[in-house]
């Protein structure tokens, strides 16, 4: 999955419309202070860590061999190892992301990831996760990307604060792209395709399309600086360490 990622995270409306959401979230937090070290646990290719070096000094965790040659041909500096035992001390990162990595873990992994994430933060660091949300949307995506679970608010909420994390701020995203979603997730389960693994959504839609849909998540940006989202295919959520 991580090669077909590669492929499209540059040009895909929905990977634009996350670093987009995340970067508002992230610049209403920090209002321009920079931190000292930031750490993306799960990687990936390492696609984050381009916009994330905006912020403070960068360094990323995966354990794919594929992400980690991605990230490694971009010159992105990652170290390989499992978001369950970061290879990182204790109370030295300023800043953890976690980027659609929560929901393909077992329960057990989930929760060692997050105690880990806890452990790795300063007194006070902050936490930003992007996850699915709402079991209506599992389809035949959910089987390609390994899912585990999707999360509601209080699902998330209550999986954070187990972990020691106060929650600064949670909002759904893709909230316009939301009755495509559905629709699509849906049609899956009708034709009975809701567990047979699809890499259709990773590819880029035909260009006015994806021009489309990427202006709609501009659009919905917008609104984000206002409010939080009512609904949406993912949640994304700023925490604190305790």
């Amino acid at each position: 999955m991580l090669a077909a990622t590669a492929d499209a995270e540059d040009r895909h409306f929905w990977f634009q419309g996350l670093r987009r959401s995340a970067r508002l979230v992230l610049e209403a937090e920090l209002a321009g202070r920079r931190v000292s070290r930031i750490l993306d646990c799960g990687c990936g290719t390492g696609r984050n860590l381009d916009w994330l070096a905006d912020y403070g000094s960068v360094a990323g965790v995966e354990l794919s061999p594929t992400g980690l040659a991605v990230a490694r041909r971009h010159h992105r500096p990652v170290v390989q190892g499992s978001v369950t035992h970061l290879p990182f001390a204790d109370a030295s990162v300023d800043l953890a992301t976690s980027f659609d990595v929560l929901y393909c873990l077992p329960d057990e992994d989930e929760r060692m990831a997050l105690r880990e994430m806890s452990r790795v933060l300063r007194p006070g660091g902050l936490a930003l996760f992007n996850v699915a949300a709402l079991d209506m949307l599992h389809g035949s995506h959910s089987t390609l990307t390994m899912e585990v679970r999707r999360y509601t608010r209080a699902r998330l909420r209550t999986r954070l604060e187990a972990a020691g994390f106060q929650i600064a701020r949670m909002t759904f995203t893709n909230f316009a792209t939301f009755p495509l979603t559905l629709a699509v997730r849906w049609s899956d389960r009708i034709r009975g395709q809701a567990e047979t693994a699809s890499a259709s959504d990773l590819r880029v839609p035909a260009a006015p399309i994806n021009a489309g849909l990427d202006l709609a998540l501009r659009l919905e940006a917008q609104m984000m600086r206002a409010v939080d989202l009512p609904i949406g295919s993912s949640l994304l959520c700023l925490a604190r360490r305790g």
